[in-house]
């Protein structure tokens, strides 16, 4: 991924990390067993991911 400054692409990173740490945590807060903590964070994960990667195209777009 090339970018207006080279870092935009560790928000996608960041972004798929903090769904899991999130996601995860939820889980967790429900009593969820750990199939459930592995499948919060997955799905938050991913979700987290596609907002991060919308970001991303948005600061290039406008970065020019």
């Amino acid at each position: 991924m090339t970018s207006a400054d080279g870092y935009t692409a560790m928000i996608v990173i960041a972004g798929i990390i903090l769904g899991a740490i999130i996601g995860a945590l939820i889980a967790r807060k429900r009593g969820g067993t750990p199939a459930d903590l592995a499948q919060h964070a997955a799905a938050a994960g991913m979700a987290f991911g596609v907002v991060a990667m919308l970001v991303t195209v948005l600061i290039d777009k406008l970065a020019g």
